[in-house]
């Protein structure tokens, strides 16, 4: 079985002389959510619609499922599903005559086939409406559940919760933690609501101005957002040698104002300041502060809009 579900290298795609994309590497491995993170503009939409055949790249490379031959990826795509933008179905249709409808053109076999993603997106109760009369969460749910005609292997979602109300949010969050425990499918979700994504997400991708900032666990990004101490002493130089001796172990940062962020403190401020106390470096303010990811994503922005 393949590791990566998804892989690009170096994808690159322009729109005349505009460059959406720029050299643009991800790869993404069975099983995960990979929420893909940046503000409208970024790319987000135009890589989601490379990976799903819509597009096609100038430059660089497109693999699903370990394929990257033109007649293997169309092949691969048949495992795929995908939601971008808005959905896509016949308004004056019911619910049930949109799906039996997408389940036919795409050469999927059975009828009951409507019937479980009926049931898996919850829609079975609205299955005469039609798609007009729905609301917006009901018209991405209804989006999503074409997608999901077939049961791929991997989804792609482009902003789902976008416009949705805060219960239509929970339930669309519910849903897709649903299909990634019990279904085993892979998500690409993309998102400029870094808030949401903190929910699902196992991996992220930032994307600014068609470059890829940064690709991170959710792990490892939450310990870089975890509780810090910051720390302005009389004197940071001796401040820094004290925590070199009696606090081997200490992630710091001294910054150019001499303030000490000190990384992975936990709760506990009162060592620090008595290591500053016992030694008679005075201590001119400390507080304890968690750095959001939000915080994260802008000082990347701040870094990321040197070279992109």
């Amino acid at each position: 079985m393949e590791a990566y579900v998804a892989e690009t290298r170096e994808l690159t795609k322009h729109y005349g002389s505009f460059c959406a994309l720029k050299q643009v590497t991800v790869s993404i491995r069975r099983g995960e959510i990979y929420g893909l993170v940046g503000d409208n503009g970024a790319g987000k939409s135009t890589l989601l619609k490379l990976l799903a055949g819509q597009l096609f790249p100038d430059s660089g490379e497109v693999r699903l499922f370990g394929k990257h031959e033109k007649r293997e990826l169309e092949a691969m795509r048949s495992r795929t599903g995908a939601l971008i933008e808005n959905p896509g179905f016949y308004a004056d249709m019911s619910v049930e005559k949109n799906l039996e409808y997408y389940r036919i053109q795409k050469g999927i076999p059975g009828k009951q086939t409507v019937e479980e993603v009926l049931e898996l997106t919850g829609l079975t109760q609205y299955r005469k409406k039609t798609g007009k009369t729905l609301s917006l969460g009901m018209k991405q749910r209804l989006g999503l559940a074409i997608a999901l005609i077939g049961v791929p292997e991997f989804l792609l979602l482009d902003e789902p919760i976008n416009g949705l109300d805060p219960s239509g949010i929970i339930e669309m969050r519910n849903l897709l933690l649903k299909l990634s425990r019990e279904k085993n499918i892979t998500i690409l979700i993309s998102s400029h609501i870094l808030s949401e994504l903190e929910h699902i997400a196992t991996v992220y991708g930032f994307l600014q101005n068609g470059c890829l900032l940064e690709q991170i666990t959710a792990e490892k990004l939450r310990k870089k957002c975890s509780d810090y101490i910051e720390i302005q002493v009389s004197d940071p130089e001796r401040y820094t040698v004290l925590l070199e001796q009696k606090r081997k172990n200490t992630e710091y940062q001294v910054l150019p104002d001499g303030k000490i962020h000190i990384l992975n403190a936990g709760g506990n401020t009162e060592e620090f300041s008595e290591l500053a106390g016992n030694a008679g470096v005075r201590i001119l303010g400390l507080a304890k502060y968690r750095k959001s990811l939000e915080d994260y994503y802008m000082e990347l922005k701040k870094g990321g809009a040197k070279r992109c």
